[in-house]
C-alpha cells in the first residue's frame, strides 16, 4: 500500500520546482554562448546561424513525445528531460570547438525542449481554465527568479572568481541535474484527468493556433538569435553586460509575469496579442536602425518584458481545445513552431553578413502578419468558437 502524500507533494509544486531548475542550465548557457562561440571558438554570424538551426532541431521534432508516451509518464518525460537539459549544458565548456558546440547544444536542447514541451501540457491538463493565466505567469517569475539567481552567480564567477566557462558551464548543468533527480524522488506520480491520445493530432478547427504559433517560432528567432549578436558584436557587450541584461530582463517578469496573466485573463488572449505585435513591429524596426549602445539595451530589455504576453497563446489553445487532445498538440505545436526556427537562423545568419538591418525588417514585417491573424481570435474563444469565423 502506497504512503498517504504529502501536503506539499502537490502537482502545482512540482511545475514550480521544474520551472526553478531549468534556467539555472539554459539561462547560463544563454547568457555566456556568445562569448564563449566568438571568444573560444572564434564564431561569425554564419556559424552563430548554424548553431541556433542546430539547437531548434529537437524542438521541431517535439511530436516524437507522443511516440514517447506510450513507454513513459509525461510527469517522468519532464524530469528526464530536465536531466538532459542540464547534461548538455555541464558538456558545453569541455568541448571548445565548432563541432564540439554543435553537439553539446543539441543535447541540451533536446532536454530543454521535451521538457517545456511536457510542462505546457502538464499545466493546461492539471490546472483549472480560470487559472491557467496566472499560473503561467507565475511559472515565468519563478523561472525569471531562477535566472537572477543565475546571473547574479555568472557576474560573481566572471568577475570576483575568474572562473573559467568549462567551470561556469558545469556548475549550472550540475545544478539542474541535482534538482531533476530531487523532483523524481520526492513526488509520486500524479494522476491524469483525462486519457491523452498516444497518436498524432492535427485538427482544422485548430488553424489559426498553428498559424499563430508557427509565427511566434519566426519572432522567438530574431530575440534569441540575433538580437543577442547585435548587442555583442555590434556595440561590444561584454559577458557581464550580458548578464546584466539578462538580470534586468528576469527582475522585470518577477515584477510583471503574474500581473500579466491576470490581464489576460481579465482582457483576453485576443487584445493581448495585438499589444504584444504591435510593440515589436516599432521593437524591430528600431533595432535595424539603432547606433547607441544603451537604446539598444532598451530594446532588448522591451522585446523580452513582450514575451510574456505569449501566454495568451497557450490559455487560447487550453480554452479551445478537446481535453484529450493537448498532449498531442502540444508536442505537434512545438514542432510547428520551430518549423521556422530551423530555418531562419540560417537564412538570417547569411543575411547578416551584408546587412543585419535587414534581419530585423523582416522580423518587423513578421510582427505585422502575427498582428493581422490575432484579430481574427474570439473576444471569448471556447470550443466551435475558435476563430471569428467560425460559423
Amino acid at each position: 500500500m502506497s504512503s498517504p502524500q504529502k501536503t506539499w507533494q502537490r502537482p502545482e509544486l512540482l511545475l514550480f520546482l521544474m520551472a526553478f531548475a531549468v534556467p539555472l542550465s539554459f539561462s547560463a548557457w544563454q547568457a555566456l554562448l556568445n562569448n564563449f562561440a566568438i571568444e573560444r571558438v572564434a564564431f561569425s554570424g554564419k556559424e552563430m546561424g548554424m548553431l541556433q538551426s542546430l539547437r531548434e532541431i529537437p524542438g521541431f521534432l517535439a511530436f516524437g513525445v507522443v511516440f514517447l508516451l506510450l513507454i513513459v509518464r509525461e510527469q517522468s518525460l519532464a524530469i528526464v528531460s530536465l536531466v538532459l537539459l542540464g547534461l548538455g549544458t555541464a558538456l558545453t565548456g569541455f568541448f571548445p570547438s565548432v563541432v564540439g558546440l554543435y553537439l553539446t547544444t543539441v543535447l541540451m536542447s533536446i532536454g530543454f525542449h521535451y521538457y517545456e514541451t511536457m510542462q505546457t501540457s502538464l499545466t493546461q491538463q492539471w490546472i483549472p481554465k480560470e487559472k491557467a493565466a496566472e499560473t503561467f505567469g507565475r511559472l515565468i517569475a519563478v523561472g525569471s527568479s531562477s535566472a537572477i539567481f543565475t546571473f547574479v552567480l555568472i557576474w560573481a564567477g566572471t568577475n570576483v572568481f575568474k572562473l573559467d566557462y568549462q567551470w561556469l558551464y558545469l556548475v549550472f548543468g550540475g545544478l539542474t541535474i541535482g534538482i531533476g533527480l530531487t523532483a523524481w524522488l520526492l513526488f509520486p506520480q500524479f494522476k491524469q484527468h483525462t486519457a491523452q491520445h498516444k497518436h498524432m493530432v492535427l485538427r482544422k478547427r485548430y488553424w489559426l493556433y498553428y498559424a499563430l504559433v508557427f509565427m511566434s517560432g519566426a519572432r522567438r528567432q530574431i530575440f534569441m538569435v540575433f538580437a543577442g549578436f547585435l548587442m555583442v558584436e555590434k556595440f561590444g557587450y561584454s559577458v557581464s553586460n550580458i548578464a546584466l541584461l539578462f538580470l534586468i530582463n528576469a527582475s522585470l517578469n518577477v515584477v510583471f509575469a503574474r500581473k500579466i496573466g491576470r490581464l489576460i485573463a481579465k482582457f483576453g488572449e485576443r487584445n493581448a496579442l495585438l499589444l504584444e505585435y504591435a510593440g515589436l513591429i516599432v521593437v524591430f524596426v528600431s533595432y535595424a536602425l539603432v547606433e547607441t549602445a544603451w537604446v539598444g539595451a532598451t530594446l532588448y530589455v522591451l522585446d523580452h518584458l513582450f514575451f510574456a504576453l505569449a501566454i495568451s497563446l497557450k490559455t487560447y489553445f487550453q480554452k479551445i481545445a478537446a481535453p484529450e487532445d493537448i498532449a498531442s498538440t502540444a508536442g505537434v505545436s512545438f514542432t510547428i513552431n520551430h518549423i521556422a526556427a530551423v530555418c531562419l537562423p540560417v537564412v538570417f545568419g547569411l543575411i547578416w553578413l551584408s546587412s543585419p538591418a535587414l534581419v530585423f525588417f523582416i522580423g518587423a514585417l513578421m510582427a505585422l502578419i502575427s498582428f493581422s491573424l490575432s484579430l481574427l481570435i474570439p473576444r471569448f474563444p471556447e470550443q466551435g468558437r475558435e476563430t471569428v469565423l467560425t460559423r
